[in-house]
Order: structure tokens, then sequence, then C-alpha cells
């Protein structure tokens, strides 16, 4: 397909972007000198035969525009625009700005006139409209280049591209807009992956007619002292919210009657210490365990989860039980197993792993190394499992960033492993309910918030 008429559906997507959200007002048009200024002007164009009041701005030298962005402005120009060289003055007067200087090919800081108008239009704090991603976002890894336009609207075409995903990309994109213009994705072999569910609904427990209890799975939750109950009774509650069968937390004598008196659907263990734990995780009815919320940075916990691992049995590494092994990461990575789940945060990572590069590269650098999956949390939580696959989680909302939220994270995987789902796609579908609880339920959100808002989602899941 020629590539004009590729650049003429592009702009048009813009176009109805633009005319969805905003009235029309006085819509500025700024166009770099490449590919995507070609989509600039084409939008420019067909704006103005929808009847607004359009100025378009060259971000740089307008004489070096060539190929099929000189034909995109000749018709500009034939329709009877103008073209002017940005200046600051021309954000006075207008309502909506189309940026249009850089698309998803920037490889290089952005410098110049280009640079001079991003920071005009930043601080200008007008509602922005990108053209493929927010000028001067690495694509592929969603780094800023020098600098980058915060738009409210960004219109990308065919699919995703990983820097509008990952942070800080993420912050600059305001709401993605994916729109088909004709080319076709057959031949793709992407390495990374959008969390959405179907990436992992095939391996979704949906309960049977015939299911009980039982068939559901039994999970453990190892508890913490009985001055840190709170993050355990978190993961065990929503471990029981995600479908776990039965859900028991394991705990010392003195911590249980404050377990046993908060969780009416949650047994109690005890287990003061690794003989009595070793006792119950020999029950082959169990069928996950998860290890570390609330449970103490020292010797007992790294004992206890050495323990879980040895089982070889679906687990979660989670909080203090990741931290334990700061002094000596060797120790974990030689009993971790691909059944295993890894969930740290940016701190606990780099206690235990060195990877540079992206955030999706850690990740699959870490779960490589370690042999386990890796659920590096974040606004743009990464997941990564040993083999190379690795999804990119994208519905988390800003009020997720509360205590406790983490913990409830690792219980819903947890329930999810309980019920036999692979480690991979327990990993993924639990930060997507997650995201999409938190989402549901709106600013305001605390963690015990989130386990009482997983039966929306199932609705939304279960169809």
């Amino acid at each position: 397909m020629p590539g004009v008429a590729l650049m003429e559906r592009a702009g048009r997507a813009v176009v109805d972007v633009v005319c969805q959200h905003f009235r029309p007002c006085m819509a500025l048009v700024v166009c770099g000198v490449g590919n995507n200024g070609g989509d600039g002007f084409i939008a420019a164009r067909i704006l103005k035969e929808r009847g607004w009041t359009v100025m378009l701005a060259v971000a740089g030298n307008a004489d070096a525009i060539t190929g099929d962005a000189k034909r995109a402005k000749d018709k500009w120009n034939m329709a009877g625009g103008a073209s002017r060289t940005f200046s600051p003055g021309l954000l006075r007067d207008c309502g909506v700005i189309v940026d249009a200087i850089f698309g998803t090919g920037l490889s290089r800081n952005v410098e110049g006139a280009a640079l001079d108008a991003i920071n005009a239009i930043n601080a200008a704090h007008l509602p922005v409209v990108s053209v493929d991603i927010a000028s001067g976002i690495d694509a592929d890894t969603g780094h800023v280049m020098g600098g980058a336009i915060r738009a409210r609207h960004t219109v990308t075409f065919v699919r995703p591209k990983p820097g509008h995903v990952l942070l800080p990309g993420k912050a600059h994109t305001g709401e993605l807009h994916v729109y088909d213009i004709g080319i076709s994705g057959e031949g793709i072999a992407p390495s990374q992956y959008l969390n959405l569910p179907e990436l992992w609904k095939s391996a979704f427990p949906f309960p049977a007619p015939e299911a009980n209890k039982y068939t559901r799975g039994h999970a453990v939750v190892i508890g913490g002292g009985i001055n840190m109950t709170g993050a355990s009774r978190l993961a065990a509650i929503s471990a029981l919210r995600a479908g776990a069968g039965l859900v028991s937390v394991a705990c010392s004598p003195e911590a249980l009657p404050v377990y046993a008196s908060s969780l009416l659907a949650v047994m109690t263990k005890p287990a003061a210490d690794l003989k009595q734990l070793k006792e119950l995780l020999e029950d082959k009815r169990i069928t996950t365990v998860l290890i570390g919320p609330g449970c103490g940075v020292d010797e007992a916990t790294r004992e206890r989860a050495l323990y879980i691992l040895s089982l070889k049995k679906p687990c979660v590494i989670d909080a203090d039980a990741i931290s334990a092994f700061a002094e000596n990461p060797k120790q974990l990575f030689s009993a971790l197993h691909a059944s295993a789940v890894l969930t740290p945060h940016e701190g606990e990572f780099t206690r235990l792993f060195k990877s540079e590069g992206t955030k999706s590269q850690r990740a699959a650098d870490a779960a490589r190394q370690s042999g386990a999956v890796i659920l590096f949390k974040g606004n743009d939580t990464v997941i990564a499992a040993p083999g190379g696959r690795v999804a990119i989680n994208a519905n988390a909302p800003p009020w997720l960033a509360t205590a406790g939220s983490g913990d409830v994270l690792a219980g819903i995987i947890t329930g999810l492993l309980a019920q036999g789902m692979p480690a991979f796609e327990a990993a993924c579908a639990g930060a997507w309910m997650h995201g999409e609880a938190a989402t549901g339920f709106g600013p305001g959100l605390i963690a015990e918030d989130i386990p009482a808002a997983l039966p929306a989602v199932f609705r939304k899941l279960y169809g």
C-alpha cells in the first residue's frame, strides 16, 4: 500500500479523536520534518474541511520535508493552508494542539527548534493530541529523549508500542487510541505482549459445575508475627476471593487468636517453627503456598522459603521473603523453579538483580537468571517467564499506590495458582484483575477495598 495512503488514513484517525473529544475551536497543528509531520499536514487539512479554524506550524526547517510528507504538505497548501515556523506566540489563541513533531522512529535526543517547541507546548498547559506517540518518547523503551510532550490523548496505529505503557512514556501518553489503518499484523512475532485477558483466559480456572472446595485448591499463607498480621491477612482473604477453595494461615501460636478472630472463612494453623511448618505442608492436598507478607527479613524467613521451594509446588515469594536473600541471591536462585512467582517492587528487585536496560528487559533477564516467573511491580508492572515471554500490564490506576495493595496482589496470584493456573498466566491474570478491581472502585481506594471489588471483575471475565 502506498505510504501516502497510509498517511491519509492516519491523519483521518487523528481528526476523529480530536472531533470526539473537543468542540470546534482554534487548533494548532505542530509538524516535524519527517513522516509524522506528514500525518500532521493531513490532519490539518481534514480538520479545516470539517469547519475548524486551523493553524499549522513547522518545528524545524520546512524545506527539509521530503517524500510522502512533502506530498501531504503540498495537499495542505493546495487546500488553502499556510505553514508557519513554530513560535510560542502561536499558542496564545488556540484551544487544542495536535503534536506531529516526532513519531515512533525517534532514536536520538531531541534538540534545537523541536525541543523548544516541546517545552513551549508543555508550558502552555493546553490539551494535546499526539500522533503515534508523544513527541520525544522512545517508542521501544518509554524513555524521554531529552524532552517530551505530555499528551492528553495519543493516536497510534496497528498496535500499541512498549513506550506507550512503560514509564515514563506511559505518563506522557494520556488516553491511548489504537486505529487500524490497513497494515496487516500477519508475520509480526512480538516478544512483548500487552497484558489482556486474551493472553491467559484459556488457562483461567473457571469452576466446573461439579467443583467443590477441595477441587478448587488449598492455599497456605505463611502468617507474620503478632505485630505484623495485617499483610498476611490481606493476602489470605485475597486468595480466597480469587477462587481458592480453601485458604489457611500458618502462624505462631501467639498470633493465632488475631488471625482466627478476624478471618472468618480462612482457617488458622499453628506453626511455631520450621518443624511444625514441614508437618503442615506435607499434606498433599495443599496446592500452593505464599510466603513474605509481614514475615520479617531474617533467617527464619529464609529457611521457610527454601523449604517451601524444595517442595516444588506452585508458590509465591513476596516482600520480606525476597529481601531476606539480599545478601545471598544465589541461594534463592538455586532453589527457584518455573512454578514459583517472585513479586518484587523496584527496591526489592535491585537487592537481587543487577540487570540493566528497560524495565521489560530487566524483568526478562531476571526470569532467565532465576528460573522463576518475575512480576516486577509498579504502575507499569512487567511479568516475565524464564522462557522469554514478557507481558506489560497497563490497567493500574494511580490510587493503587497504597499500603497493602502488593499483599493483595500476592494473594490473588496465590488463589489462582491454588486452582491449577500455570505460574506465568496466574501472574498475568492476577496483575490484570488487581488493576481492574482498583479501577472499578475508583479514587479513595485502600487495600481492604480491592478483594471486595473482585466479584465485579469476575463478572466481566465470565461474560
